[in-house]
């Protein structure tokens, strides 16, 4: 609901809703906001926006600024709000910003209208970038790279969903250079009070995190969360405590608005007057799709983190474009074909497959591929930059979108373990474009394996493939399987280390991939597997039947190991016993509970 260019309103419906029902203070009640982020909640408290202040205050209110203004010693605050993200791109588009400092975020992926933001990066004068990792797909455009602590390796305080708030403390001392974004922050700010003179420097003295935190709960005096009686020591001895908890006050509120008065002069809620506006972008003849776009389960945003995890790829090994199958059909798509998505900014080259999940002319990808897994900016360089007037959140839900099939005939499968896999897979990361399609990721457990796959019309020259050869390390200076017919243009090789297979390449021909991705798991080369390794067959050797998809992540389970389970007693109990399947993290507990009701309708 909230990424739409009428996301204010929806959320205001729903609330409507709730206030007309009565269904808001009571147990189980409520419009409850899942958001993307974790904190998301404390950014809205401190202001995290261009058009807000600390304390759940509005910029455009004279007495919010008044109030602000008198806590922090200065005679005003703006009156007129900053660029929030989409406008702040447009005007270093136009050179109306001529430079610009990114922290915490990757906007050369996360951005709607990737072609119009890559072009904004591209024409800014000057651009910092404040990341805990040096290979998003942001550091390209970075002029100055500052290098800054992730979780874990620094303080504070975040607060969830349901208001309540936890003193976070670091866990393991930060790398090399790297600092926490206030320490940067006041650093610069510092720095920059010195050369302007006037006791500027007197606006940053914090020396902890702590002291931020004191000065944000002084910010929230008389507000709806209010939280002058919480200290980093309540939160140390007590635990996470929910706002408001005033000075005085020993426990935080557990329920708002049990007592039927609300955050208005006169004590009650107003209804919001909405009205339905559609989406900004209507499909048509040309672009007759609904794309939208949305989250995995084992990935996190741009996978800067996730990303180096080869066990979070199993689930979802790559990028794919999820359609109806009716719509499929009308295109002569089957799962697995590759396809050319393009709306009217931009277009990208990936695989289909078939959802049950899905209507008629919806498609969906998720948002987490970018050019450091594919040859393309991934989803967002088809969405839109059209956003809500009041949130500033862009329409990031809905693009039109035309789906066409394409031919590319030549094929190429690259798997390796038993090497730096992260290092490499920054390595390849160049070639990918070298290719009409392609793919780079890990796969398996513990250390893993890397995997890409590519495609073209006409087959790659020679020394490129030499080239990734040698960059995998899959030469001739290890025991190695060698197929090679120029004649066809097919090329395979097999590494075979301490009876184990530790690479494959295959070249013009793949259709033994999938079968070899699995016995590189392990750790045995059986010789009826030998003898068929390098032979054009899709299926395992010796009538084996091929794992398929992992579901659980945590176990090791696969979907085929499932079905055989629910083939004989469909009921999540017994498949939890028998396989233990979601009874770790619990992450693939929904889609084992899909799986049971499929079974039960298969066997109706």
């Amino acid at each position: 609901m909230n990424q739409s260019s009428s996301g204010t309103d929806k959320n205001a419906a729903l609330i409507n809703l709730h206030l007309a029902t009565g269904q808001i203070g009571k147990l189980g009640a409520g419009p409850f906001s899942l958001t993307g982020q974790p904190n998301a909640m404390g950014g809205r408290e401190v202001g995290g926006m261009a058009n807000l202040l600390s304390g759940h205050r509005n910029l455009a209110d004279p007495k919010h600024r008044a109030e602000v203004a008198a806590l922090w010693g200065v005679e005003c605050v703006p009156e007129n709000p900053g660029k929030t993200a989409v406008e702040m791109f447009d005007a270093l588009k136009t050179g109306e910003i001529r430079a610009i400092w990114i922290a915490c975020t990757n906007p050369a992926q996360s951005m709607p209208n990737l072609v119009s933001v890559t072009d904004a990066l591209s024409k800014a004068e000057f651009v910092v970038l404040q990341d805990a990792y040096q290979n998003t797909d942001t550091v390209p455009y970075a002029d100055v790279l500052l290098p800054a602590t992730s979780w874990g390796e620094k303080e504070g305080t975040m607060t969830n969903s349901e208001r309540c708030i936890t003193h976070l403390n670091r866990a393991v001392v930060a790398p090399g250079e790297a600092r926490a974004d206030w320490e940067i922050v006041v650093d610069f700010a510092q720095r920059l009070a010195q050369k302007l003179g006037n006791g500027r420097e007197a606006l940053f003295p914090y020396l902890s995190p702590e002291d931020i935190y004191n000065e944000h709960r002084e910010t929230t005096r008389g507000r709806d969360l209010d939280i002058t009686g919480l200290s980093y020591a309540m939160l140390d001895e007590k635990g996470a405590q929910q706002w408001p908890l005033r000075e005085g006050e020993t426990q935080g509120a557990k329920r708002l608005y049990s007592n039927g008065v609300f955050q208005q002069e006169d004590g009650k809620a107003k209804f919001s007057n909405t009205h339905y506006i559609p989406v900004a972008e209507k499909t048509d003849a040309r672009y007759p799709l609904h794309f939208n776009t949305g989250r995995l389960r084992d990935q996190w945003h741009g996978m800067s983190r996730t990303g180096t995890v080869a066990q979070l790829y199993n689930h979802s090994e790559e990028p794919l474009l999820a359609m109806h199958s009716s719509d499929m059909a009308r295109r002569n798509l089957v799962n697995g074909d590759i396809v050319k998505a393009s709306s009217r900014r931009g277009s990208l080259v990936v695989k289909v497959k078939s959802s049950d999940e899905l209507f008629p002319t919806q498609t969906y990808m998720p948002m987490h591929w970018g050019r450091q897994n594919m040859n393309g900016r991934g989803s967002n360089v088809l969405t839109i930059g059209a956003f809500d007037p009041i949130s500033k959140q862009p329409e990031l839900k809905h693009a039109a979108i035309k789906v066409e099939k394409l031919d590319l005939p030549w094929r190429l499968v690259i798997m390796r373990r038993g090497i730096d896999l992260l290092a490499v897979m920054n390595q390849l990361q160049p070639f990918l474009g070298e290719f009409d399609y392609a793919t780079c990721g890990l796969y398996g457990r513990d250390q893993g394996m890397l995997l890409l796959r590519a495609a073209s019309q006409q087959a790659a020259a020679s020394d490129l493939i030499s080239r990734l050869d040698a960059l995998v390390g899959l030469n001739e200076d290890i025991p190695t399987m060698i197929y090679s017919d120029p004649k066809r243009g097919i090329s395979k090789r097999i590494a075979v280390e301490n009876g184990k297979v530790t690479g494959v390449r295959l070249l013009g021909e793949t259709l033994a991939a999938e079968w070899l991705k699995e016995v590189m798991t392990q750790d045995y080369f059986p010789d009826e597997v030998r003898l068929w390794a390098l032979a054009a067959v899709s299926t395992p050797p010796s009538g084996k039947q091929s794992r398929g998809r992992i579901v659980c992540s945590c176990l090791d389970v696969s979907e085929n190991e499932i079905d055989a389970v629910l083939a004989q007693t469909p009921e999540l109990a017994v498949l939890q016993h028998e396989l233990k399947c979601g009874t770790e993290c619990g992450s693939c507990v929904p889609e084992l509970r899909r799986l049971v009701v499929k079974n039960l309708t298969d066997e109706c």
